[in-house]
């Protein structure tokens, strides 16, 4: 038996002033996405938004739906909007915040797993990897690469192999 490990690496900050000029608008405009989400059940507002290659920025939110799981978060209500408008156009960064009772909520917010696997199926069809900033009150994660979300993600190379 051996034992491996994978290790995890990315920036914090403190405050949405912190980030680079283009982040800080990428969370500004997730923020903003809250406000359209559709959750009445939760009360749980997330948003989402993408930077493109060709800088335009894509917004989404979540959508909820009395009938659970017929919702859609939004990640990716916004990477599917991005795919079929853009489908050659690599994205560049994503922010993702939610607000709870007309607040951010304390700790970063992380993308489900199924969001995750989207996100990498977007990374790879793109060709490179993406920034992943996540938004809470108390700090605020930036991650190069859904690698680091997503270690042992399943790629789609496992299918040539059938």
């Amino acid at each position: 038996m051996k034992i491996a490990e994978k290790k995890l690496r990315y920036k914090i900050y403190e405050s949405i002033e912190e980030l680079p000029e283009n982040l800080q608008l990428l969370l500004k405009n997730a923020r903003k996405e809250t406000q359209n989400a559709f959750a009445p059940y939760s009360n749980f507002k997330v948003g989402a938004a993408l930077q493109l290659e060709n800088q335009m920025i894509i917004g989404g939110n979540n959508q909820e739906n009395a009938a659970f799981p017929s919702g859609l978060c939004a990640e990716r209500t916004a990477i599917f909007y991005a795919q079929s408008q853009y489908p050659n156009v690599p994205i560049d960064a994503i922010a993702i915040t939610a607000f709870f009772k007309d607040k951010i909520t304390d700790e970063t917010i992380k993308p489900c797993g199924a969001c995750c696997q989207v996100l990498s199926e977007a990374e790879k069809r793109g060709g490179k990897n993406m920034t992943i900033v996540l938004d809470g009150q108390k700090q605020i994660e930036v991650i190069e690469g859904v690698n680091m979300l997503l270690p042992f993600r399943f790629s789609g190379e496992e299918l040539k192999h059938l």
